[in-house]
């Protein structure tokens, strides 16, 4: 499981650096041929795109270390009783949320069949909205993943769970 989790949070690495790397050179693009009197007529369609896509698979990588959205203070003051239980609630919930956000991007998706971006005709608007759902599996992935190794960090040392529903797991 351990390799596993290591090969899948390398992935997720890799999609955010490549897509953190394109947003700067498209920004930078844009900038220079705005400058030298030639916009690039897809550049703030793309530009946006890229945006949204770095959230949603940034958002899967912080999922998996467990530092996206948490309430650390909330979970430390309740007794240690029940903590797990509220670490099971949350965890039902977000994946919950997340399959719901997941299999609408689907529909989304097989809505926009034969649309195209406005900019760049040949560009397929069902590839742009494909974030959705492909992140929200990924998603759901790195949240199992690391409430697998919280219960396992849990039980290695013998007692409730960990204080802090949020906190990296390392």
């Amino acid at each position: 499981m351990t390799r596993f989790r290591h090969a899948f949070e390398r992935l997720l690495e890799t999609i955010v650096l490549v897509l953190m790397v394109l947003l700067a050179l498209v920004v930078v693009s844009g900038v220079l041929f705005r400058k030298v009197g030639a916009p690039l007529v897809w550049y703030d369609e793309v530009a946006s795109i890229l945006l949204a896509w770095l959230t949603y698979y940034g958002a899967c990588l912080a999922a998996l270390r467990r530092a996206h959205i948490g309430y650390p203070a909330l979970v430390e003051s309740v007794s240690s009783g029940l903590r797990w239980p509220l670490i099971a609630i949350r965890e039902v919930v977000v994946i919950g949320f997340v399959t719901l956000a997941a299999w609408t991007g689907w529909q989304v998706v097989a809505v926009l069949d034969g649309f195209y971006l406005t900019s760049l005709p040949w560009m397929s608007r069902q590839i742009t909205q494909s974030v959705i759902p492909v992140s929200g599996v990924l998603f759901i992935v790195a949240e199992l993943l690391s409430v697998a190794e919280l219960v396992s960090v849990a039980e290695v040392k013998q007692g409730p769970a960990p204080a802090a529903v949020g906190e990296e797991v390392s």
